[in-house]
């Protein structure tokens, strides 16, 4: 399949939130495969639908050593966050040649619509669970670099727009 294009900082729909998925249809799969071909060209270990210009609450996540096991999520939600933190040096593809260290949980337990359209939980851990974190956070319409301070994040975007 197709990878597609990645939306661009500061285009306007990476700060809308990405609307609800009633069901799971073949256009759905579609879009999930085309998305887990996109992260896997990056190459990344996430992407949510909306980086892609697919304004639907649709995620793919795979943080396995050996790829090829991404979980596809549609609505997917957080119910549970450890207190446990981890630091994570992130990055994203629509906003190229910065990264920034972010504090997440640790680990989290997520209720979501599975492939097969059934409502599933589960939990993350470590990178799993970070990368999860930040599908959900594009698909609310918010950026890794909104969890630093305003310094942290001027500085940053300072940087990204003189090219990384």
């Amino acid at each position: 399949m197709p990878t597609r294009p990645i939306l661009r900082w500061p285009d306007k729909r990476l700060r809308q939130p990405a609307a609800e998925v009633a069901t799971i249809t073949g256009d759905t799969h579609a879009i999930w495969t085309d998305m887990i071909d996109t992260m896997e060209a990056m190459p990344g270990v996430g992407l949510a639908a909306v980086q892609i210009g697919v304004m639907q609450r649709l995620a793919v996540v795979d943080a396995s050593d050996q790829r090829g096991q991404a979980l596809r999520m549609a609505n997917p939600v957080v119910l549970h966050a450890s207190v446990e933190p981890r630091d994570h040096e992130k990055a994203s593809p629509c906003l190229p040649g910065v990264s920034a260290r972010i504090t997440r949980p640790r680990a989290v337990t997520l209720r979501f619509l599975n492939a097969e359209g059934e409502i599933e939980e589960r939990d993350f851990v470590g990178l799993w669970a970070t990368s999860a974190q930040h599908q959900i956070d594009h698909l609310d319409g918010r950026m890794y670099f909104d969890r630093l301070s305003k310094v942290k994040r001027d500085m940053l975007l300072r940087k990204a727009r003189k090219g990384g």
